[in-house]
């Protein structure tokens, strides 16, 4: 997997470079701001792009506008955004045309070394990874109108695991379920929110969106 990482703090961008590199990863270009991280994908045509939402030269959401020039230009390549805090205004946007190939962490889980990497694979091989923090606010938003009260808590458990990226296997492990019970609740999941015959990714990736656009 070919990787560039845009992050403007040299410090915490060769941090990042080192534990992908040895993960076994290759690192082809490095970005201190947004600019150079267009210019550097336009060059090196990565398969990943990591970037840290909050970049110069505005440093306000300049990553975050560069992570979806190029989503547009070079729709193959797969975003992995980092942030310092939960916005879920943020991960709505990254989302907002698709959720495959895309992910929202924050930076504090790059010291979960394991977590990380599987998370940077999982959104390179297409996945889609949202931070367990960001997950827990939009739950905790529930609405008494909201197109997802007619899932159960527990349909709501699994809905939420789904749009951190679990499997189905993770899901009935996190949850201490059989994974028949597991496969149950999704059925019912795109059933309750009439998601129409489809693969089984594409209909997660449809359940994640319905749970980011509440």
């Amino acid at each position: 997997m070919r990787i560039v990482v845009a992050e403007d703090s040299v410090l915490l961008r060769g941090g990042v470079v080192r534990l992908l590199e040895d993960a076994g990863l290759e690192v082809v270009g490095q970005a201190g701001d947004a600019e150079e991280l267009v210019r550097k994908v336009s060059g090196h045509k990565p398969d990943l792009v990591i970037v840290d939402i909050r970049m110069p030269p505005r440093c306000t959401d300049d990553g975050l506008r560069a992570a979806l020039e190029i989503r547009r230009r070079w729709p193959g390549t797969a975003v992995l955004v980092l942030s310092e805090y939960v916005d879920e205004g943020y991960a709505v946007r990254l989302v907002a045309d698709g959720a495959e190939g895309t992910g929202y962490l924050l930076k504090s889980r790059v010291t979960d070394l394991a977590g990380f990497i599987e998370a940077v694979r999982r959104v390179g091989m297409g996945g889609s990874v949202l931070d367990p923090e960001v997950v827990a606010t939009m739950v905790g938003r529930r609405r008494g109108d909201d197109p997802l009260a007619q899932l159960s808590e527990r349909e709501l458990e699994v809905l939420a695991l789904m749009a951190e990226g679990r499997s189905n296997q993770a899901i009935a492990e996190e949850l201490v379920l059989a994974g028949r019970t597991v496969e149950k609740h999704v059925k019912s999941i795109f059933s309750k929110l009439e998601l129409s015959p489809a693969p089984q990714d594409h209909r997660r990736v449809l359940a994640v969106l319905a749970f980011l656009r509440r």
